[in-house]
């Protein structure tokens, strides 16, 4: 019986054992950034500290800003680049640079509404809220009749500029899409967005002086200047909103035989009534706020009055600026009362912002099923 055996193999080379990659490495921790933004800051305080007391001037806060942001810009990419790769450290320089940018942008913003709020708490009282001018010189008095003349003119060129603003965003959108006329009024309406309110109150005087004669004061004639200004914001934001409806929406409704206006009124603008809102509440505080075209039209005036069509009719930009252009003794009452104007005027923005985010919510179409 023979017994045959297997040749031998040869020994086969085992590979090396890798240490598997740590997850941490090559990353700086999560506190380096914070650690480099401290840094900054302390070497930037030191350095103006220094400054100020050599030269016995106040300390420079925007100075002090300005160098430790470069700082950390600086630091922060360096840093980064050696640990994580120059690719990272382009990306945290850019970041960096995105965040600096906004707040700088929130300084003015925060500066504004901080000097507003201080100084317009001051002023308010029960008394500013139940009457009026009439009468009043120096303290005491308020701004009833301003409040009331901003609510209703405001709301009348809204009754005026909303209903025209979205049917015309309609027919570019639905019916005039690509034609001669759509372009001309879409030419037009950008023309309109860029005029200086000045223009809009002359033109609502123009027209009110033709028919009625030079001198005219009246309401109305602030929400026809008011509406001048509100179309062409109302227009634009409603036909980006109108535009961002999908048109499998509008084909279906077709295809189960749906007529175009009915499509338009159940489909598409329920579908964009959430945009349509905000674009209509950013057109009220962009007019809200308006001083120059209500000086020319509304006019100046001390006590109530509910008629848009009948007299003068104050209203809280203009009230603001007649007291503080027109101080009186003592001078601190007026200054106050301006503040305390500015102050509701920021509110009434503020509250109308809110219900249009509350509108928005509700009517919007819901996702789930």
């Amino acid at each position: 019986m023979t017994v045959t055996t297997a040749p031998p193999q040869p020994p086969q080379a085992t590979a090396p054992v890798r240490e598997a990659p740590r997850l941490t490495s090559g990353h700086l921790p999560v506190w380096a950034p914070w650690a480099i933004l401290a840094g900054s800051l302390a070497a930037g305080a030191m350095l103006f500290g220094i400054l100020a007391m050599g030269s016995g001037d106040d300390f420079n806060i925007a100075g002090w800003a300005v160098v430790a942001g470069l700082l950390y810009l600086v630091l922060i990419t360096t840093t980064s680049s050696l640990v994580e790769g120059r690719r990272k450290g382009v990306d945290r320089l850019v970041t960096g640079v995105v965040t600096i940018a906004f707040l700088i942008a929130m300084v003015p913003l925060v500066s504004v509404a901080i000097t507003v709020v201080v100084n317009g708490v001051a002023g308010l009282s029960a008394e500013f809220f139940s009457s009026s001018m009439r009468n009043v010189v120096g303290e005491g008095g308020g701004a009833l009749h301003a409040i009331v003349g901003t609510v209703l003119i405001t709301l009348a060129a809204a009754v005026i500029s909303i209903p025209i603003g979205i049917f015309t965003a309609i027919y570019l959108v639905e019916y005039g899409r690509g034609g001669r006329l759509s372009r001309g009024i879409t030419f037009l309406v950008d023309v309109m967005t860029g005029i200086p309110s000045i223009v809009a109150g002359l033109f609502a005087y123009a027209v009110f002086a033709l028919i009625f004669g030079p001198g005219i004061r009246m309401g109305i004639m602030g929400s026809i200047a008011l509406s001048v200004l509100m179309i062409p914001v109302v227009v634009r934001s409603t036909e980006e909103m109108l535009r961002l409806v999908p048109n499998e929406l509008r084909e279906a409704s077709y295809a189960l035989g749906v007529p175009k206006w009915r499509t338009i009124s159940k489909v598409v603008l329920p579908t964009s009534i959430a945009g349509i809102t905000t674009g209509v509440m950013l057109s009220i505080s962009r007019v809200i706020g308006e001083t120059a075209p209500l000086l020319l039209t509304a006019g100046v005036a001390t006590s109530m009055n509910y008629n848009l069509f009948d007299g003068r009719m104050m209203t809280l930009p203009v009230f603001a600026y007649s007291q503080y252009m027109n101080q009186g003794i003592p001078a601190q009452a007026y200054i106050d009362r301006a503040w305390a104007a500015a102050f509701i005027l920021i509110v009434l923005v503020m509250l109308l912002n809110l219900i249009a985010r509350i509108v928005a919510k509700v009517f919007s179409p819901k996702l789930g099923r």
